[in-house]
């Protein structure tokens, strides 16, 4: 077989999943706070098309991300490399959403998973071995992102979240291998495949709000907010999330309370957009589902 060939195979392929994972997470109903096609949560700037049309315009680069990790060059390189089409990503989708962000958290951590799946195609290594490339794709990059944060003008909502309550955000966890994917919502989305696809959706994203240190939600409100939202999220899941009537009962009570309070759980979104993904591909590239 020709190797080019075989390396836009699997980069579309991975694209392809990479797509359908966050046309999943945008398209599952009651998601408390988040864009549906029912309505659009605590949002007032998007709704579902929007998040179609940020989806599309993300498509090609997911599969740049997967030909860049498919890739003999060490992990820090590839991270360069997918950080510069990351940039001109996020400028494609402002444009297609008028400036709306639609996907720009989502796009950072699915860009580093799609590479670091890809690295490990490549390398015939395990299912396990993806979260080694993240880790070592991202070693250092809280430390390098904000040493001079102090000088900055014009700072991002991470790096405000990071002056006010030194919390490191998304940047530590890629750092860490993004744990609360590899250690808890693979197996929580694994265990729950029983339910109809829709609601297996909506029990793993309350699973992961549980845990989450969710910034969306900590930019927008304070910690004691994101507090009672985790605290709520595993009272739900005590009384059976999508599996009991009072459970779904109590997840359609908190969808109303987030969209008039304007509580957005994004955080907890791109980690479920990840989980669906990395289950696709685990299914698809390492037998063993």
């Amino acid at each position: 077989m020709d190797n080019r060939k075989y390396i836009k195979d699997i980069s579309f392929s991975l694209g392809e999943l990479a797509t359908q994972a966050m046309l999943y997470e945008a398209s599952a109903y009651p998601t408390p706070g988040l864009v549906s096609p029912v309505n659009s949560g605590a949002h007032e700037d998007m709704d579902y098309y929007s998040f179609i049309d940020s989806t599309t315009s993300l498509m090609k680069f997911m599969i740049l991300f997967s030909e860049e990790g498919y890739s003999k060059r060490e992990p820090k390189d590839i991270f360069k490399s997918i950080r510069l089409l990351g940039i001109e990503a996020e400028k494609n989708m402002f444009l297609k959403t008028s400036g709306v962000n639609t996907h720009k958290g989502m796009l950072f951590i699915m860009g580093i998973t799609i590479a670091a799946v890809a690295k490990s195609l490549y390398e015939k290594s395990d299912f396990n071995s993806i979260q080694c490339n993240i880790k070592a794709m991202t070693e250092g990059l809280t430390q390098e992102d904000f040493k001079d944060i102090h000088l900055k003008k014009n700072l991002s909502h991470g790096e405000e979240l990071y002056l006010k309550h030194n919390i490191k955000g998304i940047r530590e966890e890629v750092e860490k291998g993004i744990p609360l994917v590899f250690d808890y919502s693979l197996n929580f989305y694994e265990e729950n495949k029983k339910l109809a696809k829709k609601s297996r959706i909506v029990h793993t994203l309350m699973g992961i709000m549980q845990y989450c240190m969710d910034t969306t939600i900590l930019h927008r409100h304070s910690l004691e907010v994101l507090e009672e939202v985790r605290e709520n999220s595993k009272r739900i899941i005590d009384l059976g999330g999508m599996y009991t009537k009072e459970g779904i009962e109590e997840i359609k009570i908190m969808e109303e309370d987030f969209i008039k309070r304007r509580i957005s759980p994004g955080g907890s979104a791109d980690i479920l957009a990840v989980t669906i993904f990395l289950t696709e591909v685990k299914k698809k590239f390492f037998n063993t589902l």
